[in-house]
């Protein structure tokens, strides 16, 4: 395999370095919590070796509110990211074939590029809504697809993706057998609407993937999940998992335990969201330069620079960066123009996400050619 770093982590906040960055709505997550905010006792904590599909409470609380679903259908993995690499590299060969969604979380993308898959990109766009052409992703399947990568809530546009279509997908992939994955990362940012249930639910070609970095503040515990009823491709990846890494850290475990089960805290999220939610939305009401498709759920949106204004996108970036401290998520980070960005509306105070946004105005002003 051949591996390249990807725009969005090499000019990552915590690459460039957070303390040059004082408003930053570039996060696709909330704003980071410390462990001494945490009412939790690890002193009789074994730091051994823990359960190889990850610690059996943990599992149970991820998804003990869900129907069809029980702790053996999860396996538990250090951060979404690693979880996908694990569903890449066990499902997919060199000359096999996929369907994926785009824009999109590179990984999704780069990882299958490096086993030398080939890839048919459908493309979400603006005019759309930035829903799918359904029909498109089902004539797009060939003889050596072995998965369709779908994405909802979508990063990096809020969106999300039509039930009863995706339902369509997966009935598709069941008829030939193929895997449908769907990246649920967001999904505890439902802060509009009530919560869906997993896609893994439905069908055991389906795998779902999420994770506690999003929503809880702590993707420094690096502990996400694969969700899949398949006993076979379950047992792969188990295989997979215990190659790379064969347990996670039983201390990150302990703390994702005690975060599922510390429901105030999310619902003290949610307020915050929906506060920061509707700043963001009357800046865009009132925006001269952007227009929008708002996120239903998450906490970034994806506008782009309307075209009748001419605007150098190099120098726009430049001057919002190192002259107004601020950083949002270019558009080159999802393989897209950099006309548009993705803004997080997470992470920052009320306060910092205002003057974040202000200055994107005035840097985009300033950058009128």
């Amino acid at each position: 395999m051949h591996y390249k770093r990807m725009p969005i982590e090499v000019e990552s906040p915590e690459e460039m370095g957070y303390s040059s960055i004082r408003y930053n709505l570039a996060e696709s997550s909330v704003r980071d919590i410390r462990f001494g905010d945490l009412s939790i006792d690890l002193n009789n904590l074994v730091l051994c070796y823990g359960e190889h599909r990850g610690d059996s409470a943990l599992r149970e609380a991820i998804v003990r509110e869900e129907t069809g679903l029980d702790k053996t259908h999860v396996l538990v993995c250090p951060s979404a990211a690693t979880a996908l690499f694990i569903i890449s590299t066990t499902l997919l060969n060199a000359g096999d074939h996929l369907i994926v969604l785009r824009p999109n979380y590179a990984t999704n993308i780069e990882t299958p590029k490096a086993i030398g898959c080939s890839i048919t990109y459908i493309d979400v766009v603006f005019e759309q809504q930035f829903q799918p052409d359904w029909q498109q992703i089902l004539d797009a399947i060939q003889p050596n697809t072995k998965l369709i990568s779908l994405t909802t809530p979508h990063n990096p546009t809020g969106i999300i993706l039509e039930d009863a279509e995706v339902q369509k997908i997966i009935r598709a992939a069941e008829e030939k057998g193929i895997f449908v994955l769907t990246d649920e990362t967001y999904r505890y940012l439902d802060f509009q609407q009530p919560r869906c249930p997993y896609y893994a639910a439905f069908s055991d070609h389906v795998i779902s993937v999420a994770s506690l970095s999003k929503a809880h503040g702590a993707p420094g515990i690096r502990t996400g999940w694969i969700i899949c009823k398949n006993e076979l491709l379950m047992e792969q990846m188990l295989a997979a998992k215990e190659q790379i890494i064969i347990a996670n850290s039983v201390v990150d475990e302990a703390i994702a335990l005690h975060l599922l089960n510390d429901t105030s805290r999310l619902t003290e999220t949610h307020e915050h969201i929906r506060n920061n939610f509707a700043i963001l939305q009357s800046w865009m009401a009132a925006q001269e330069y952007l227009e929008w498709v708002a996120p239903s759920a998450g906490v970034v949106g994806f506008p782009r620079i309307k075209a009748a204004y001419n605007v150098d996108t190099d120098k726009f970036y430049r001057l919002l960066y190192e002259v107004y401290g601020t950083m949002t998520g270019a558009g080159h980070w999802f393989e897209q123009s950099d006309r548009y960005m993705r803004i997080g509306f997470g992470y920052p105070t009320q306060e910092e996400l205002k003057q974040g946004l202000e200055n994107i105005t005035i840097a985009l002003r300033q950058s009128l050619s």
